[in-house]
């Protein structure tokens, strides 16, 4: 997965953080478990906040 790969990564984190209300994560931690994802391998510097937000909105509505 990449960092444009949102709903993926929605998905991914989701599955791997269920108890986690993604309306509530700051954008380190976000961007500390998409990296950590097994599937994820995109180089750092491809993201940034819009990335972040849209990777934040895509969980939020997976959880719906």
């Amino acid at each position: 997965m990449k960092w444009t790969d949102t709903r993926e990564l929605a998905i991914a984190l989701e599955a791997t953080h269920p108890h986690r209300d993604p309306r509530y994560l700051n954008f380190v931690d976000l961007r500390t478990w998409v990296e950590s994802l097994a599937d994820f391998a995109d180089a750092r510097e491809r993201c940034g906040e819009k990335v972040l937000e849209a990777i934040q909105l895509a969980w939020i509505e997976e959880r719906e």
